[in-house]
């Protein structure tokens, strides 16, 4: 739905956002385009514009940094204002956030193999028929393992020295493979990755253990309200995560990770829960409006907000804007 926000300071300066939130699945993807031409900031968790070379697909705690294709796209299109932000499948989501903490610790990785077990509520409204799923595993999901093959590639990747084009993780090439599976459970997606590091020797379970602590995303330094305040929290626990006990934790906005341990045929594996519905799908779309935002205070370019000088703080101002991009 598309929003005219008005964010005022106490004293009276005013910062005007058009921006339009594309929160439902389409087979078309003329709402997104009829806004971007209108000249709307789209912040989008429909799939439509995920693969278009010129639309970041974000996740916020992983590449904030590819909005900075934004004003390629704009002019690609012959806009001032209008452009198209993505956020990622929700499976996809969940497994870059540490996937990119272990390639910014300790350089890029080779090989990824992930087997997904997916809540019944990824699939959306009305969803998986009951007799289909209770007392079942679904070993299939549509397109959800060349999504997630595809995704990963785009967001741990960077950008062209001119901002012009996603480099998809060619400089050093990355092989994924996914097994997706519909099981049932409300909420919140399991995943087993087993990866392989191009470093050789390998880093340690102990030394993976202590980089998914210590990441610190971008959107986290900036104070936007909707991140979480942990990006990735480690169980030690062996039975842990689980989907019932630990998919509500920051209410959602960040993943649980555990049973970090060596891997007989890569070098690493692990689980990883993430809430499909929050930092999966909608969280994410919010906190992507804040950066956004931010970027604009310090680089017209970058997004479609009209501003005038603000005295609010980043954080009381990604507040204010989260607020109204919820209602």
């Amino acid at each position: 739905m598309p929003l005219e926000i008005s964010v005022r300071s106490t004293s009276q300066h005013q910062i005007q956002c058009r921006v339009a939130q594309i929160t439902e699945r389409s087979d078309l993807n003329t709402t997104e385009e009829a806004l971007r031409k209108a000249e709307f900031a789209v912040f989008s968790n429909a799939g439509n514009f995920r693969r278009d070379p010129l639309v970041p697909l974000v996740v916020p705690l992983v590449n904030p940094s590819h909005f900075a294709i934004v004003p390629h796209q704009k002019k690609s299109q012959g806009l001032e204002k209008g452009f198209i932000i993505t956020n990622a499948n929700c499976s996809t989501t969940g497994l870059s956030i540490p996937l990119y903490a272990l390639e910014k610790a300790f350089g890029p990785l080779e090989t990824i193999m992930v087997t997904t077990m997916q809540a019944i509520s990824g699939a959306g409204y009305p969803g998986v028929p009951s007799l289909d799923i209770l007392d079942n595993v679904v070993p299939y999901i549509g397109k959800e393992e060349e999504k997630m093959e595809w995704e990963l590639t785009k967001i741990l990747g960077g950008l062209s020295d001119d901002a012009s084009a996603f480099e998809m993780h060619s400089k050093h090439p990355m092989k994924v493979s996914a097994a997706c599976n519909r099981v049932p459970v409300l909420d919140g997606h399991l995943e087993c990755a087993s990866v392989r590091f191009a470093r050789r020797p390998p880093p340690s379970p102990q030394q993976v253990k202590d980089a998914l602590r210590s990441f610190y995303s971008e959107v986290q330094k900036l104070g936007c309200p909707s991140a979480p305040e942990q990006a990735i929290f480690v169980h030690d626990e062996p039975d842990r995560p689980q989907p019932r006990l630990d998919r509500y934790f920051q209410n959602g906005s960040g993943v649980n990770v555990g049973r970090v341990r060596e891997c007989p045929v890569l070098d690493i594996k692990f689980v990883c829960l993430v809430n499909n519905v929050s930092i999966g799908a909608a969280t994410s779309s919010i906190i992507n409006v804040s950066p956004t935002l931010l970027s604009f205070l310090f680089d017209s370019r970058l997004t479609s907000v009209i501003c005038r000088p603000s005295t609010l703080s980043p954080r009381t101002l990604f507040r204010e804007v989260e607020i109204l991009c919820c209602i």
